[in-house]
Parts: C-alpha cells; structure tokens; sequence
C-alpha cells in the first residue's frame, strides 16, 4: 500500500505545484515540461529494463549453474549461522541464501548489473517459500532494506565519474562512503530487526557484524596507505577478478557434481528474460511519477526549503546545494546520479559541494527502484513496513555522509 499512496503523492503534487506556477507565476511551460517528463521517463524505464534483458539472462542462468552445483550448501554453511538469525523465518537451508549472499557481495564491490540479476533470483526464491504471495514477507523485507543500505566496499561507479569531470583525487571519497555505508546497513538491520523482534544482542549476531566491523576498518586503514592510483587499480583489479572467479568456480562445481552445465545455463537464462518483461511496468510506472515531480518544481522547493530551515537555525549550509543528489538518490539511481554530476560540474568535482555529492550517491541505494523492481518481479503489492525501514537506512547514510564529509573535506 506505501508505494500506491507514495506514487499517488507525486502526481497530486506535481499537479498542485504546476498550478501555482502557471497561475501565480505565469509559467506557461511547466505543464509542457511534465507532460514531456512522462514521456521521457517512461521510455527511460523501458530502455533500463531492456538493458536489464541480458545481464539478467547471463546472471540467471550462472546463478542456476551454481545452484546445481550446491554453491548453495557452501554458502549456507559459511553464513548460516548469522543469516538464520537474521532470516529465522526461511530455516536453514533454504535455497535463496545462495543468491542473498551473492547479490550482498556484488553490491559490496559495487558490480550493480551483476547484483540485480542475484537480487531478483534471491526473491523469486524467498517468495516460493511466502505463505501470502501479495504481501512482502519478512525475510524479503530484510533482504529489500540490505539491499537499499547500499553496503560499499569499493565505489567504482562514483570514482569514474569523479575522474571523467577532472577530479584531482577521483578515489578520495573511498574512505567516507565506505563508513556512511557502513552506517546505513546498521541503522536498516536495526529498524528492520525492531519490527520482526529479532535479538540483536545474540552472541552470533555480535559476532559476525564485529568480524565486519574489523575487515572494514582495515580495509580502511590498508586503502589509507596507498596513492590514489593505486586505490583505483587495486579497486578495479580485485572487483573484476572476483566476479570472473564466482563465473568460474560455478561452472567448476558444475562439472565436479557432472551435470551439464551449458544446459543449465540456458535453464536458468530463460527465467532471467521472463523476469526483465515483468519488471517494465513497475519500472516505468515509478519513475514517471518522480519525473513529473521533479519537473513540477516541487524538488527544488523541498530543498529551498530545508536550506532555509537550516539557515534559520545557525546550521552550516555549504552542503545544501547538494541536496538535489540526496533527495533523488532514494527516488532514481539515474537521477541521483544525473544531479551528482550536475553538482560537480557547477561547483568542481573537488569542491566541497561535489564531495558532497559524491559521497551521499555512494552512501546508499535507490529504495523506491529497488521497491519497484525486486518487489515487482514478484507481484508483491503490500510492502508493510519495508519502505520505512529503507528510509531510515537511506536517511542515516545521507545523514553520515553529509557529517563524513565535513570532516573529510570541508
């Protein structure tokens, strides 16, 4: 139900907005502009599900190669412990722990069109096992906030675009979206954990999420030795080199279990097209209402607003032209990232505002796609709680970022 009062919300408002302006402002162009913004993101969504088409295809059908292969009993005996605590509800051998973990770990390394593919297979998988097919259940709730978290070992995504617009030091945001990620996967297990009663203070809870805690910060501690050349080779280098090895140790598996593996692969590759053409009208759907929000003025209003709020206050304000990539980043990916590099262009990529940025685009995933996306390739409807937890997990790592890089930059 949050998505259709959500979805209901951007219209209305836009239309609200339009109104004021055209009346009061005499802006005749404003309801051509919303007009033209429903027809541009809606080819948007289209274009992004068909690109979606074939790393769908590849990853499923690797997916299903692996899962033939029992790469499912190997990741369940790593980390079934720690995720029976956090999925009680799925048991523990549950076929989807394979995918969740992989989908976690390609967001980690920041392979976004290798995680996705994972993403939709884990939840296809969880629903299988949901007692109520509309209705999101907790495991998939839990799985949904991970994701929108955004957990990010290495930002490669954000780093090339610093480097495409000029940045001095392009891999010099790695350490603050690395903790505002950090961060943000907390405050999402937390809230998340709240409304299942999950017991934090488990003894196998601590301790895998400390075992996280001391790789992060030595990651950290590591990566602040090096030259940024050398951040970014080691970054591109290790992300490419495992993902080719997950490829090849499931086709490894294959042949060892003797099934056939090209088989397989078109098994699973087969699926993957089926669940690209089911994602289209969520897709587009979702991002024509940000459009017409967006072109309604009603964001650029929002972020007026805050700056004023802030002002009043005594607050700092040298981050609030930025707010555009933060207010987005929960509605669009493509958006956020369209104002990310509006901002750097503006002010410089090594301006603090392009810091800013920079570092909020990294520090958390786009919740209402996700919603849209992975709950959609599902036909979930009621989405409980699940948007509320994603927006507190996008509010703390927005939140962080902005207070990361006012220590780290300003």
């Amino acid at each position: 139900m949050a998505l259709n009062y959500i979805w209901i919300f951007f219209f209305l408002t836009a239309f609200v907005f339009g109104l004021v302006k055209l009346i009061f402002f005499g802006d005749t162009s404003v309801f051509t502009e919303m007009v033209a913004s429903t027809f541009d993101m809606a080819k948007t969504g289209f274009q992004i599900s068909l690109g979606l088409t074939g790393v769908l295809t590849l990853w499923m059908g690797i997916m299903r190669i692996g899962e033939k292969g029992g790469v499912v009993r190997i990741f369940s005996r790593l980390i079934g412990p720690f995720f029976n605590k956090l999925f009680p509800d799925l048991g523990k051998d549950h076929p989807a722990y394979g995918s969740i973990m992989m989908n976690l770990a390609a967001n980690m390394l920041g392979l976004d069109n290798a995680a996705t593919p994972m993403g939709l297979q884990a939840m296809k998988e969880m629903q299988e096992t949901n007692p109520s097919k509309k209705t999101a259940s907790n495991p998939q709730i839990m799985f949904l906030v991970l994701n929108t978290s955004g957990l990010t070992i290495i930002p490669i995504s954000v780093m090339v675009y610093r480097a495409q617009m000029g940045a001095a030091d392009p891999a010099d945001i790695f350490i603050p979206i690395l903790l505002a990620t950090f961060f943000s996967t907390l405050a999402g297990v937390i809230s998340v954990s709240i409304y299942q009663k999950i017991k934090l203070f488990d003894k196998v809870i601590l301790a895998y999420l400390g075992g996280l805690s001391l790789v992060i910060f030595g990651i950290i501690a590591w990566m602040s030795t090096l030259s940024k050349d050398q951040v970014t080779l080691y970054s591109q280098v290790a992300s490419n080199l495992i993902l080719f090895s997950t490829i090849i140790s499931f086709i490894t598996l294959g042949v060892i279990r003797k099934i056939n593996v090209y088989q397989t692969f078109i098994e699973g590759a087969k699926d993957g097209f089926s669940t690209a053409i089911k994602i289209i009208p969520y897709l587009v759907a979702i991002l024509v209402a940000i459009g017409v929000f967006r072109a309604s003025g009603a964001l650029d209003f929002l972020t007026d607003g805050i700056a004023w709020v802030f002002r009043s206050l005594g607050v700092n304000t040298d981050f609030v032209d930025a707010l555009p990539t933060a207010l987005m980043k929960p509605l669009s990916g493509s958006g956020a990232r369209g104002m990310m590099v509006d901002a750097m262009k503006n002010y410089g990529p090594d301006s603090f505002v392009g810091h800013v940025a920079s570092t909020v685009q990294g520090a958390t995933d786009t919740t209402f796609y996700i919603l849209a996306v992975y709950f959609g390739s599902v036909g979930i409807r009621n989405t409980k709680y699940a948007v509320t937890c994603g927006l507190i997990a996008d509010f703390t790592g927005i939140v962080a970022a902005i207070l990361l890089s006012y220590m780290f930059f300003h």
